[in-house]
């Protein structure tokens, strides 16, 4: 029963390095999510201060 709630697991000193590899990868990946969202919003931030100093519209944001 307790192999079915589990799946089978095999102990393979390979499937831990692929494990390691791939939770790595994944790491980096979150971190460069991460800096992404804060880089849009800084964004995001620069453009809504100027949108209220400058009373831009919405067309005069938007890039050509």
């Amino acid at each position: 029963m307790a192999k079915a709630l589990m799946g089978h697991v095999h102990h393979d000193g390979r499937t831990t390095t692929v494990l390691v590899v791939e939770n790595n990868r994944l790491r980096r990946r979150v971190e460069d999510l991460e800096k992404l969202v804060l880089r849009l919003q800084a964004d995001n931030d620069r453009l809504a201060a100027a949108a209220r100093d400058e009373k831009l519209t919405v067309e005069d944001l938007q890039l050509a």
